[in-house]
């Protein structure tokens, strides 16, 4: 080991390593290791983790290493395959000049590498029609690419900056009810697209009922109609971010209109006939009146600063507390009703910028990250898994500063995860991430499909669900993640399975019942033909990315590029004409691959298309409405086949799971950078990289699961950390 130990010391001499403390938990520090080829031929891999394991962390030493690898490898192959469309003479696509390329400038351009990486390693780059690389050169390749870009980010160790941001409509519905420890709703939210019936959603237990009674969304008013505060407007919903989701605080801006807005609601909530003692749990201990005016004067310091603490997300300072307490005790003494008093007190919290945003308490500009803090840590916990404010728990372990403490923080989202609350979660997330809103405005030609219209509604009530049970019940259960693009199990109720047709499973108890609108009753039935399962081919999704008459394989493609591997193609150029619904005389004989292969011979939208299209034309079997077909209208056969990242061939739709699967490792860390996206609120950079790759390893070691996965998120270095930046004045 001594020997080892001196091998190390050697390199870190020469320069081209460097150990740190080692402070990381062994696991973790396995997963971090960056062993290359270069060290591993200088030494063996399994004594090189040996060594760091006892001695410190290692970290390449990288600009000896950065031009080596550039003169080498890098230069040669931009020269040989890039060079000609990005920096050959005048011809520059896509404002990228390759060849004007340094070993000292790379480095520098950590977003750079992030794309080169991603289009070498998913074989998008270069086009087909052009010098394909050697498999073992585009491995190379990437390794020395993540190298450089790992360097680099550990370098600077600076994360992108997630804005001040409030919280959305749905996270402040949450805060209030959780904060008040309401009985009902403040305001009914449309964007929950499915409702829990009977008590179904049990986390604590670890496993998903058979049968489950929801409620849905889409065209069902019935299900608008709940408990809630009377005289309570909501305000705008908010606005989904491309590839993102409603929390982003670049979207989550707040005009001087909404602030109004804001106050007047909080006056609202407190003021509503249904704010009282049978709605309001906390009405004995905060808003009930003590028997004298003396007691009164007392009483209400020792409620407000817990109620603010709680509110606020931290310990109030002694100033804050000072000027919401004398303007209770100026309306006590003038003599206002308590109760009254507390409500205008409460709505005054309601409506101030330390309830409504999430923010860091320490503004203080800084060149890299720096740790949060231990209520700040709680905050992101608890708005990513319960879209709302702490609860009294994590606040006592925040303050007793132990929360980031491994096995303390591993603790507290075991609790998080068990907790009901957590329905929240997935009444938010997956739905977003699976883009299921779409499903909303999907209207199939009536006459073409009457089968998908019932009465004045449409089956898309039922669709819609499909998916949203079988996230709720991998999470739950904490199964593979790898069930939600192959599953052995969905969830159907009676009117969904026969709207399969063929692909329908036959196993739905008739007595479950049919057509429902109002209360919809879905059972959990085995998967026997993996056509279907999954989030991919469930009928919700063929129905969205589907027009009114023809199916849209490049929609689709699209989505499985954004949803499932998190790379979501270019908008397509402005002057590129739309594939009309329906073909023209001239077209009736084609095929729709036949038709859309005009689109291609374009070179701005060839690479688009190679990438979206196999994925696309994968799901040509199922018509707009989800059902399976083997042939076109005009008789032609439909072709499905195609190749994934150009080296996985498939012929048919289980084909294309296989190879899928073939590819799990990246769908997990695709999802890991969605969950990481929606975490911290922000669009992630080249920074959240590594991150990314240890989520993954993680998640990879433990068997894909669910849990694991999400857990990781919340111990990764962005989702601990902040970043502050300097502003140029």
């Amino acid at each position: 080991m001594f020997a080892i130990y001196a091998r190390l010391q050697k390199l870190v001499r020469s320069g081209e390593c460097q150990l740190t403390p080692n402070r990381r938990p062994v696991k973790t520090l396995f997963m971090q290791i960056p062993v290359t080829q270069h060290h591993r031929s200088v030494l063996p891999a399994p004594s090189f983790m040996i060594a760091v394991l006892l001695f410190g962390t290692y970290s390449a030493n990288a600009a000896p290493r950065n031009a080596e690898a550039f003169a080498t490898l890098i230069a040669p192959a931009i020269k040989t395959h890039c060079a000609k469309c990005h920096g050959a003479g005048d011809k520059v696509e896509g404002d990228l000049d390759l060849a004007q390329l340094t070993a000292t400038d790379l480095p520098r351009k950590p977003e750079l590498l992030r794309r080169l990486i991603e289009v070498i390693d998913l074989e998008e780059m270069p086009p087909e029609d052009e010098p394909q690389l050697d498999p073992q050169l585009r491995q190379q390749l990437v390794t020395e690419l993540k190298s450089m870009l790992h360097a680099t980010v550990a370098e600077t160790k600076q994360y992108s900056h997630a804005p001040m941001r409030r919280m959305n409509r749905f996270q402040y519905n949450n805060a209030v009810i959780d904060l008040f420890e309401l009985k009902c709703i403040v305001f009914t939210l449309p964007e929950r697209m499915m409702r829990e019936h009977k008590g179904y959603f049990k986390p604590e237990t670890g496993r998903m009922a058979d049968i489950v009674t929801v409620g849905s969304r889409p065209l069902g008013k019935s299900q608008l109609i709940e408990n809630r505060l009377a005289g309570v407007a909501a305000f705008p919903q908010d606005l989904r971010a491309e590839h993102g989701f409603d929390n982003r605080g670049d979207h989550l801006s707040l005009s001087p209109l909404l602030m109004e807005s804001f106050l007047k609601l909080g006056q609202s909530i407190t003021q509503s006939p249904d704010f009282n003692q049978r709605n309001v749990g906390i009405w004995s201990t905060f808003f009930a009146s003590p028997n004298t005016r003396e007691e009164q004067l007392t009483e209400v310091r020792l409620r407000l600063e817990p109620f603010l603490s709680r509110a606020f997300r931290r310990p109030v300072d002694s100033e804050l507390m000072d000027r919401y307490l004398q303007f209770a005790v100026r309306q006590l003494k003038a003599g206002s009703d308590f109760t009254d008093t507390m409500k205008s007190v409460a709505a005054a919290a309601i409506s101030s910028p330390r309830f409504l945003y999430l923010y860091d308490k320490s503004a203080a500009a800084v060149e890299t990250a720096l740790p949060v803090d231990d209520f700040e840590l709680a905050s992101r916990l608890s708005f990513f898994l319960w879209g709302s404010l702490p609860d009294q728990a994590l606040l006592d372990v925040a303050k007793s500063g132990e929360l980031k403490q491994p096995d303390v923080l591993n603790t507290q989202l075991d609790r998080m995860l068990t907790n009901h609350k957590l329905k929240r979660f997935c009444d938010s997330f997956p739905a977003q991430w699976l883009q299921l809103e779409r499903i909303i405005s999907s209207v199939p030609n009536r006459n073409t499909y009457p089968q998908f219209y019932f009465s004045k509604y449409r089956h898309s009530m039922h669709m819609m669900i499909e998916p949203l049970l079988l996230f709720e019940t991998v999470l739950i259960e904490n199964q593979s993640i790898t069930q939600l693009i192959d599953s052995d199990f969905t969830y159907r109720s009676k009117l969904l399975d026969a709207a399969y047709g063929t692909l329908a499973s036959n196993a739905v108890d008739a007595k479950q019942g049919g057509g429902g609108v109002t209360v919809l009753s879905f059972q959990r039935v085995p998967v026997t033909d993996r056509r279907t399962g999954g989030v991919i081919t469930n009928a919700a999704v063929m129905t969205m990315t589907a027009g009114p008459d023809r199916t849209q394989p490049i929609t689709r493609g699209a989505w499985v590029a954004t949803v499932i591997f998190n790379n979501p193609p270019e908008p397509p150029p402005a002057d590129v004409p739309a594939l009309g619904e329906k073909p023209s005389v001239e077209e009736e004989h084609l095929t729709l691959r036949e038709r859309l292969s005009l689109h291609r011979e374009r070179s701005d939208c060839k690479g688009c298309h190679e990438q979206i299209d196999p994925l696309g034309f994968a799901l040509e079997n199922f018509d707009p409405i989800g059902m399976w077909r083997d042939k076109y209208e005009n008789g032609r056969d439909v072709d499905v086949a195609g190749t994934l990242f150009r080296k996985h061939r498939f012929t048919d739709v289980v084909e294309f799971k296989d190879v899928l699967l073939v590819e799990k490792d990246r769908f997990t860390r695709a999802l890991a950078g969605h969950l990481l996206s929606f975490a911290l609120a922000r669009e992630l950079s080249a920074a959240d990289q590594i991150a990314l790759d240890n989520i993954t390893t993680a998640t990879i070691a433990d068997d894909y699961k669910f849990r694991t996965l999400i857990k990781q998120v919340t111990m990764s270095e962005p989702f601990q950390s902040k970043t502050n930046p300097v502003q140029d004045r």
